[in-house]
């Protein structure tokens, strides 16, 4: 058996998966009417809408298994999302990768397998549409052409979900789906009693921007700042633009030290940035901070708050030390 290898964009894939908010959800129709048709349609007895997380795939639509989840290391669609291609396994007990794999030599025993990969909007592979048989078959161009249609479907409901959770600009969060996932990293580090930090940042200067090189350029420099937040902060962090020239950032059993670490990372690739870019301006931010003890849990709306002054204050003091210098 062969382990799929992680694809160049693992991190920003992953990062999408979590911002839609689809794993480890209820069934939904819209996913089940498809995974239905593709059974029908191809007369095999399992179809899947199958994600792959970071070491698990986890099935967001199943017909004929009875599992929501198997290992990564054992999946057909972790090779599958390697590639814009259809996988196509006629035979699996002839296939390197997979004859010897506890799927095809115990049960569900699957023989056949054929997966198209589904993209995000953002253009990430976040898994499959894929249909299995217990016997080896073929799959010939119409029929792959049918699993490309059906996969496309699999698609537009991963595009709705999308335009609801993500920033069109950035690729980020939005304020919903910030608040989404938020809320759910926040409670879980409440059980566990993890500490927190949010982060509230404004780019300085961002209005002269905009009108002395037009939108086009402060859009450059809004997507700029969000590709060095991805960069300096860590995969598991939530991360949004939460409208304008405002993000924010929360970690996750940080300490302060910690953060600190990452904002001065964060300072010194924008630093550098400014340096290759020249553009004409410098690119720079205020934040703000605040923190929840793993003693004393605090809400969501409160850190922000909190972290959301803190940065004004910030600004503010440079404004003064600006118009004193001056």
């Amino acid at each position: 058996m062969i382990a799929p290898p992680f694809p160049a964009d693992e991190d920003a894939r992953r990062a999408t998966l979590r911002i839609l908010q689809i794993l480890d959800t209820e069934p939904d129709e819209r996913f089940d009417r498809i995974t239905r048709m593709a059974k029908r349609i191809f007369q095999v007895p399992i179809a899947l809408v199958s994600l792959v997380d970071a070491d698990r795939q986890w099935f967001k639509s199943a017909q004929g298994l009875d599992i929501r989840e198997t290992p990564r290391d054992l999946s057909f669609c972790g090779h599958a999302i390697l590639s814009d291609d259809i996988l196509l396994v006629p035979d699996s007990h002839r296939d390197p990768r997979f004859a010897d794999n506890p799927l095809v030599t115990g049960p569900p025993q699957l023989r056949f397998y054929a997966g198209c990969p589904v993209r995000s909007p953002s253009g990430h592979r976040l898994g499959t549409l894929c249909v299995m048989d217990r016997q080896p078959r073929g799959f010939d161009p119409d029929d792959q052409a049918t699993l490309r249609d059906l996969a496309y479907l699999v698609e537009q409901q991963f595009a709705a979900m999308y335009a609801a959770m993500v920033d069109e600009l950035t690729g980020l969060a939005n304020r919903r789906g910030f608040e989404s996932q938020a809320g759910q990293v926040l409670s879980l580090c409440q059980r566990n009693r993890w500490p927190a930090t949010l982060l509230f940042f404004d780019l300085d200067g961002f209005k002269g921007v905009n009108d002395r090189y037009g939108h086009a350029e402060g859009d450059w420099a809004l997507k700029a700042f969000a590709d060095l937040l991805r960069q300096c902060l860590r995969a598991s962090d939530v991360v949004a633009r939460t409208g304008g020239d405002e993000f924010v950032a929360l970690l996750s059993g940080t300490a302060t030290a910690e953060k600190d670490r990452a904002l001065e990372r964060l300072r010194s690739q924008l630093n550098a940035l400014n340096l290759r870019a020249q553009r004409g301006y410098t690119l720079a931010f205020s934040v703000g901070s605040a923190a929840m003890s793993a003693e004393e849990p605090l809400a969501l709306d409160t850190l922000m708050a909190q972290a959301d002054a803190a940065m004004y204050e910030q600004k503010q003091r440079r404004s003064e030390a600006i118009r004193a210098a001056g």
